[in-house]
This record gives structure tokens, C-alpha cells and sequence, in this order.
């Protein structure tokens, strides 16, 4: 009983919903149609003398209207500024590794299995490297050793003449800087015959080379990482700024052997292309079961090898700011409404203190599209004052939070041209609405009755 009754609501509400958008789309056709007929009213000068006339003899009443369809406006785009923010801020925390990006690394065991005991710790092989690359499905493919065990690189210092300091060490394949927003500045990035050769080359930040060279051309020029010297090749930047751009980058070969570290890789990451979240989360298995037999720990453990999957996460975040989004729209549509329904009442009670003049209007002559005409010229000019003043309003907020930058969460919080010129035709339907009803209502007024209601 109770699923057919939700139905039989269901499809109430849908046909109540479509009965109104046709009762709309009659009532603009109509007020198209009379726009036609009155357009030289639009150009009168005595018709916009009249109606500023008019909307001026109830000042408080006036603008307590023009304040409710401004705060209607400025809600609805400063809200909408402030979730385009959210997904400017998404997008860039996204931007600093690949969107399309999956990084496997090797972790402790969860869960017992084959006979070896829970806590194990794995490390990956160079040959890892060399099978998963091959795994369909994959686009460009790195390795990273971890130096003295360490993702981040031990605590080796890096000097040039009389400076020194500590950075980040990354030992990696060619294919690494697919995965970041890495721009080489000066030079070039790693390359294959660097991995091959295991050359002694180094590719570091552009706050490496400030604090080693103080700003000078560091390409060519030699450091030395703990007691070993790599040549620089190359120098890059990062929107991620600074922090970012404390790494230096060293061919994982090389490092293996400068560093005693074996065959030892500690990351897998790889780009899977245009590939979807069902397509990658297809390739992430495949490599898991090959990791999986070769070190014998159970495939389904979470544990033992730890995956970031970034289309899974950029896929749920947009989801979530989609919704985010869809219901800012409602809350500031609803908002906007109520200042239109304002506008409304108060052109409704407008009209019935201008019952006698309507009546001496049409004794005269005026026809019924001139009265709806004056009617929604004087609800459009009022909506369209009050609205684009919430519109300049929304904007000037977005752009001061944008400018405070009080998190990294929002980024250029601002509207967009296609915004503003949406919200204006809606401010101009919207009065055009707000006015039609009332209008409607003057047009049928009889002049004899009006003349004897005062």
C-alpha cells in the first residue's frame, strides 16, 4: 500500500510541477506579446517620468522591496561565488599531482597469510617496476627508491660551496614528472639515458637553486648529496609554491647505487590516461595481484600495500560539490523568490490604490495592454534597481573573500561573465513575472465601477 501511494505522489507532484511551467510559459508569452504591441512605451520619456513618479510616492515601502530582492541577489551569487571557489580550491590541491594519477606503495602486512605472520614489511623491486609497466592500461609509469629507507629521503645534506641545507630527495624513473604540476624553468627533467647510464643528475626546485646559487643559472653547475656530486640539469616550479619546490630529484638507478639501496623501490605510480574509475580500479587489481604473488600477502589487505587513487577521490569530491553546488542554487533561488513574491504583493497593493486612476486611464482610451504594460514596466525597473545592486554586492563579496584568502579550500571565489548575464534575464523575467499578475488584475478593472470606488 505504502509504494503505490508514494507513487500516485510522485506523479501528483510531477504533473502539479509541469502545470506550472506551462501556466509560466503562457504568462511570458503573453507578456512578450504585449511587450511587442507597447514597445514604444519602452522609450518614452514621460511613460519612465510616470513610473519613477509613482514607485517615489510610497518611499519606505519601495525600499523595503528593493531590499528583499537584494538580499534575494546578493545571497544567490555569493553563494554561487563561494561554491565556485570550493571548486576552484578542489581543483588546485588536485593540481599539484595528477588528476589521473595512482600511487602504490609498500607497507606493512594486516592480515595473516601463506604461512607468514601479520606486521611483515614489504619493499618493492626494480622488476615490479618493469612488470606493471607493461600492465594494460597504463600510460607512463615511475618507481621511487627511498633513500636510506626513507619516502621523504634521510637527513642527508645538500651543499654548494659554503651552503648547505637539507631538502627532499626523491629518486625516481623519467616518467615522475607526469604525475606532478611540475614546469621545468631551466634545463630538463630526468631521462631515460640518465636512469639507464645512471648518471649523476639532479633536477631541483626553484627554492633549491635561490637558496644554493642565489638566483644565478645552477644548470651545469655541481652539489653535493651527502659525499656524492650530481651535476644539475635542470630547474622547476610548482603552483603548489615553495614547499613544493624544496625537492631534488635524482635518477633512481644512481641512487640505488650511491646510496646502498639495492633494487629496493618503496612507490609504484603510474597515469592510467582517460581512463575511468571502474577501468582504473581494473588496473590497480591487476598490479596488486602481481605484487600480491610475488610477496605472498593476501590481495584483499589494505594494509600491505597502501593505494592513492586520485580519479576515485576527484570523482567523489566533484560528486559531493555537485551537490554542494545544487543545493546553494535551491537556497538562493528560494531566497530570491520571496523577495520576487515581495515584489509582487506590493504591485498587487499598488494596483488597488490606483484603482480610480486605472479606471480614469481607461475612460480615456487606454487600452488593456497599455495598463499591463505600466504595471510590468514599473515591477521590472523596481526588480532590475534592487537586483543588480545585490548582483554588485555578491560580486564585491566574493571578491573580498578571494582577496582575504582566509583557506586554501577557496580559490578566486569570483562569478563569471555567463553568472551575471544569467542572473540579469532572470531579474528581468522575474519582475516581468512579479508585475503580470497585479497587471493582469488592472486590465479587467471597470472604469465605471473604479470612477464610484472613490
Amino acid at each position: 500500500m505504502l509504494v503505490p501511494l508514494i507513487q500516485l505522489l510522485a506523479i501528483g507532484l510531477g504533473l502539479s510541477v509541469v502545470g506550472v511551467l506551462i501556466w509560466l510559459v503562457i504568462a511570458l508569452l503573453k507578456i512578450g506579446w504585449v511587450s511587442i504591441v507597447q514597445w514604444r512605451d519602452l522609450f518614452s520619456f514621460d511613460r519612465w517620468t510616470e513610473v519613477l513618479v509613482t514607485i517615489g510616492r510610497s518611499k519606505l515601502r519601495t525600499a523595503l522591496t528593493m531590499i528583499s530582492v537584494s538580499w534575494g541577489i546578493f545571497v544567490l551569487v555569493a553563494l554561487l561565488g563561494l561554491g565556485n571557489g570550493l571548486d576552484n580550491g578542489m581543483r588546485q590541491n588536485f593540481a599539484r599531482d595528477a588528476t589521473n594519477g595512482v600511487w602504490i606503495s609498500a607497507n606493512k602486512t594486516s592480515v595473516a597469510y601463506g604461512g607468514y605472520d601479520v606486521g611483515r614489511r614489504l619493499m618493492f623491486e626494480n622488476a615490479d617496476y618493469q612488470r606493471a609497466r607493461k600492465t594494460p592500461g597504463v600510460e607512463y609509469m615511475a618507481g621511487q627508491h627511498y633513500i636510506g629507507g626513507q619516502r621523504w629521503g634521510a637527513s642527508i645534506v645538500t651543499k654548494h660551496g659554503a651552503k648547505a641545507n637539507s631538502f627532499e630527495l626523491d629518486a625516481v624513473h623519467e616518467d615522475a614528472i607526469r604525475l606532478t604540476a611540475h614546469t621545468v624553468i631551466q634545463g630538463r627533467f630526468l631521462t631515460s639515458a640518465d636512469t639507464m647510464q645512471r648518471r649523476k643528475s639532479a633536477v631541483i626546485g626553484q627554492t633549491v637553486a635561490q637558496f644554493l646559487f642565489d638566483g644565478q643559472n645552477a644548470v651545469g653547475e655541481w652539489i653535493d648529496i651527502g659525499s656524492v656530486p650530481f651535476q644539475v640539469v635542470g630547474v622547476f616550479t610548482d603552483p603548489g609554491g615553495a614547499e613544493e619546490e624544496r625537492k631534488i630529484y635524482l635518477p633512481v638507478s644512481t641512487a640505488q647505487l650511491a646510496f646502498n639501496g639495492g633494487e629496493k623501490l618503496g612507490l609504484l605510480e603510474f597515469t592510467v590516461g582517460q581512463a575511468g574509475p571502474d577501468e582504473t580500479q581494473r588496473v590497480i587489481d591487476q598490479i596488486k595481484g602481481q605484487l600480491a604473488d610475488r610477496y605472498s600477502f593476501d590481495p584483499t589487505d589494505r594494509q600491505a600495500v597502501r593505494v592513492q587513487n586520485n580519479i576515485e577521490q576527484f570523482e567523489r569530491f566533484r560528486q559531493m560539490f555537485w551537490m554542494i553546488s545544487a543545493f546553494i542554487v535551491v537556497i538562493g533561488l528560494g531566497t530570491l523568490a520571496a523577495g520576487v513574491v515581495g515584489v509582487s504583493n506590493i504591485m498587487m497593493i499598488a494596483v488597488k490604490e490606483r484603482t480610480k486612476e486605472i479606471g480614469v486611464r481607461k475612460a480615456l482610451g487606454a487600452t488593456p495592454n497599455s495598463i499591463v504594460f505600466m504595471i510590468i514596466q514599473e515591477a521590472v525597473f523596481l526588480t532590475g534597481v534592487a537586483g543588480l545592486l545585490g548582483l554588485a554586492a555578491g560580486v564585491a563579496a566574493s571578491e573580498l573573500i578571494g582577496y582575504l584568502n582566509l583557506t586554501d579550500f577557496i580559490a578566486n571565489p569570483s562569478i563569471d561573465l555567463k553568472v551575471g548575464i544569467g542572473a540579469t534575464v532572470f531579474l528581468v523575467v522575474a519582475g516581468a513575472l512579479a508585475g503580470y499578475f497585479p497587471a493582469r488584475a488592472a486590465a479587467k478593472v471597470n472604469p465605471i465601477h473604479a470612477l464610484r470606488d472613490q
